[in-house]
């Protein structure tokens, strides 16, 4: 080869090399900015409503943000197909900073509607721009650069939960800045997103792969497959759904304990910027040491149980004591867990399944098994203590909790022998010994 050539290709093999890495990097700062700007704007929402109406309410507006949810997809699905997802993206970006320009107005006027709507919105925003970023995400690599790159990616958005509560606790904390003023950073954080997701597109890093399905899936649940199979992917419903049902209870029982440890509000703002800080700094430390220690040396049945267990740990320890640590250790045993190693054992779940049933099996439990589930818990939460007296008083709800883990983990044992049969290697045919 000429001289010149191989120079020529040795600076295309460079050039390749390094536009994955320059792109993983604005991915992973893109990611980082979303998770960011979303844990500016938690702490204020739940701050906020708390303010206007307490606790014990939260369960209607849970509701009313899932309902809001499932209409909203079928609109944000048919806007898509009609403009494109770029245009969508960018799109979305300046409308939520619209939309926060206005709650900012709105949270001074005083009443309930607006810090109930931006409530909702932040539920809303969190859905949509995570999902945004990875169907962009998905139009950059193949499936086998993906594999390389999406975890260092998703890693970003871990450090932004946490650097984007500790902001938001040390803004409070330490600047003239109130509640309503984290929309406005919340608003500049997401102008930083779409300048981001502009240069990538006019950089021409993002193009639609052929096959990549547009929009928000919500796929019915794969019906098609086999009764073994379908009995498994129910189990791992069923599973993930009871994890789904325990979470408003757990909430439900830390947001009272809000309420009632930290009555003024910016106290109250600064002090839930600093647990979600917390609580994304333990999911760090989870999923980078302790989930590879539990799922190699005790397999994935560990792991699955790991949530229940210390969850159920955790509720005893509350009914014992009472008060915000304890409340706090609470909810960091349901979602700590929830988004570190019970993530890393779930996927490993899907591993013996059809990679098209395992889509719509993931698409209808994220999307609408998820919700649906959500909503039970709520619904139970206002019949044991609004609708009933069968429950007036948190200890009552923690027998609640107790009860569904136990359920819970039974459905993991039966969904773990499942998952064994189907990963356990067939022993190869034995031939028949010719006789001569």
């Amino acid at each position: 080869m000429p001289a010149a050539q191989k120079d020529q290709t040795q600076r295309q093999d460079d050039t390749d090399k390094t536009v994955p890495i320059l792109q993983s990097g604005l991915l992973f700062v893109n990611f980082f900015l979303i998770i960011t700007a979303l844990y500016q704007l938690k702490p204020a929402s739940r701050s906020q409503i708390l303010e206007v109406i307490g606790a014990k309410d939260l369960p209607w507006v849970w509701i009313g943000s899932a309902l809001t949810l499932f209409v909203f997809i079928n609109i944000y699905n048919r806007v898509l197909r009609r403009v494109g997802r770029l245009r969508v993206v960018l799109g979305s970006a300046l409308l939520a900073m619209a939309a926060l320009f206005g709650f900012r107005l709105g949270l001074e006027s005083g009443g309930a509607v607006a810090p109930i709507a931006f409530y909702i919105f932040v539920d809303l925003v969190g859905v949509i721009l995570v999902e945004q970023f990875w169907s962009l995400a998905d139009s950059i690599y193949s499936t086998r650069d993906g594999k390389n790159w999406y975890g260092m990616i998703g890693t970003g958005g871990l450090l932004g939960g946490m650097a984007g509560s500790a902001l938001g606790a040390a803004l409070i904390h330490y600047t003239p800045l109130q509640t309503p003023d984290l929309l406005l950073v919340g608003a500049g954080i997401i102008g930083l997103i779409f300048a981001i997701t502009l240069l990538l597109s006019r950089r021409g890093y993002y193009r639609q792969m052929q096959g990549a399905a547009d929009g928000i899936s919500h796929t019915a649940w794969p019906y098609q497959s086999s009764s073994k199979r379908r009995r498994y992917l129910l189990l791992i419903a069923g599973a993930l759904l009871m994890a789904q049902l325990v979470s408003p209870l757990v909430e439900f029982q830390f947001m009272r304990i809000v309420e009632v440890s930290f009555p003024e509000r910016e106290a109250r703002t600064a002090s839930l910027a600093l647990f979600f800080s917390v609580l994304s700094g333990f999911s760090i430390f989870v999923n980078l040491l302790i989930t590879p220690l539990i799922l190699n040396r005790l397999g994935v049945l560990a792991g699955l149980l790991a949530q229940p267990l210390m969850l159920a740990a955790a509720t005893v320890g509350f009914m014992a004591q009472g008060g915000f640590i304890s409340a706090a250790v609470m909810k960091i045993g349901d979602r700590g867990l929830s988004y570190s190693i019970t993530r890393s054992a779930r996927e490993l779940l899907y591993i013996p399944v059809d990679q098209l049933v395992m889509y719509q099996a993931k698409a209808w439990i994220d999307m609408f098994g998820y919700r649906s589930f959500k909503v039970v818990g709520a619904a139970i939460i206002l019949v044991l203590t609004q609708w009933t007296t069968l429950a007036r008083d948190l200890l009552s709800l923690n027998w609640v909790i107790l009860i569904s883990c136990g359920i819970w983990m039974l459905l993991l044992v039966a969904l773990y022998r499942h998952y064994e049969t189907l990963v356990r290697p067939v022993p190869a045919a034995v031939e028949p010994v010719a006789t001569r």
